[in-house]
């Protein structure tokens, strides 16, 4: 097939039929949307997440559209293995996408190009490095993505096989994978397709010489040459075509099959539970859990002794202190809590108590965030704040 035109300012090259421009553009379309769902459900308190699944219609319509996508992208992908086995097997034509050796040496030479230590740019075939790297990445990613996506879909059938820690995994490594995916998109086909120069055959399906010359020279050589695969005589193609419609068929009956168990094998994760009686937020912010009012009965004065006494420093309070943090805040300078006119002094970052207000004071404030070593019981602290609230006296 002559795979070239002339127009009266210049020539191109076929190179995306029409029937392969349409499979482009619907894999563009449920990545996207794959895309696009997912992330919002992934980063969930990113800011402009809600304001998308709000405009999407709802979680439930954001959860709907993913899968529907999720279903589109399996069906192209069986769309595509046909497509293959058609042209590897009908039409004998060379796997052209397959990795080899000369596409390492192609990086290398490229690398080199781009740097100043090659003087020219490496003759590259059909599909270039660039291109084959993208199309495997897209390959493993469908892997990845089908099946952790079947396990977060149908957990109950998986956590029948395997142990239930693989839920949780199979989502980190989806989530994980769908970032590394958008990020390879934005990042790298944009770049090489979009930025670097404006690649347009998806839009028109051919190539300028120039562009030709510039990714594929190698493959330009041999069209120009007339070294092309040869066609197939329409005798060879008929007895080609017995064997591979009849094969093709039942395997895509069976990966179609295999897409509609996976989409209906389980109606939900949970189906002994009824249905909700009224809708119900899918996601809400965590608050604080609000600090009681502190009362001290007689059982933490049986279990805490620093609250056995008044609400005063000498009462129990420095007890308290002498247990937790004298480790680290006593005698050798710097903040401590050796006495009462030391603790009321502060430190190097000023007063630590505020008598009378436990929620200003700085002791209440790091101490209360769990993170500082010398972390009080819910009991002491429930103490400590009455105590500065009731004035943070001595005794």
């Amino acid at each position: 097939m002559d795979t070239t035109t002339a127009t009266p300012t210049h020539k191109v090259y076929l190179r995306f039929d029409i029937l392969q421009r349409i499979e482009h553009w619907l894999l563009v379309a449920s990545f996207t949307t794959l895309a696009v769902t997912g992330l919002v459900q992934k980063f969930a308190l990113f800011p402009l997440s809600p304001v998308i699944v709000r405009l999407l219609g709802g979680i439930e319509m954001v959860r709907i559209l993913h899968r529907i996508a999720a279903t589109v992208f399996m069906v192209e992908a069986i769309y595509h293995l046909v497509s293959i086995g058609y042209k590897l097997y009908v039409e004998k034509k060379s796997a052209s996408m397959l990795p080899g050796f000369k596409d390492l040496q192609d990086a290398f030479q490229t690398l080199a190009f781009n740097l100043g230590l090659a003087k020219e740019r490496p003759k590259m075939g059909r599909y270039n490095f660039v291109e084959k790297a993208e199309y495997w990445a897209l390959v493993w990613g469908l892997v990845i993505m089908a099946l952790t996506g079947f396990m977060l879909w149908n957990p109950i059938a998986t956590t029948r096989l395997l142990p239930g820690e693989v839920v949780p995994a199979a989502k980190a490594a989806h989530g994980a994978e769908a970032v590394l995916a958008v990020l390879a998109i934005m990042l790298w086909h944009f770049y090489h397709v979009h930025i670097r120069h404006w690649n347009a055959s998806m839009f028109t399906g051919y190539l300028t010489r120039e562009e030709m010359e510039e990714e594929h020279a190698l493959e330009l050589e041999m069209l120009e040459q007339g070294q092309v695969e040869p066609e197939i005589s329409p005798e060879e193609r008929k007895r080609r075509l017995r064997v591979f419609i009849p094969v093709a068929s039942v395997l895509s009956l069976a990966l179609l099959y295999g897409v509609f168990r996976f989409v209906t094998f389980e109606e939900t994760a949970i189906t002994t539970l009824p249905p909700a009686e009224r809708e119900v937020a899918a996601f809400v912010r965590r608050t604080p859990t609000p600090i009681p009012s502190p009362t001290v009965t007689p059982t933490m004065q049986a279990t805490q002794p620093a609250a056995a006494g008044s609400l005063t420093w000498d009462g129990g309070v420095a007890d308290i202190f002498a247990r937790r943090c004298s480790a680290c805040h006593g005698q050798a300078g710097g903040f401590s809590v050796a006495d009462y006119r030391s603790i009321m002094k502060g430190g190097k970052s000023g007063t630590v108590i505020v008598p009378g207000d436990p929620d200003r004071s700085r002791l209440i404030q790091v101490v209360g965030e769990g993170k500082h070593p010398g972390a009080f019981t819910e009991i002491e602290l429930t103490v400590i704040r009455e105590w500065i609230a009731a004035g943070a006296l001595e005794r």
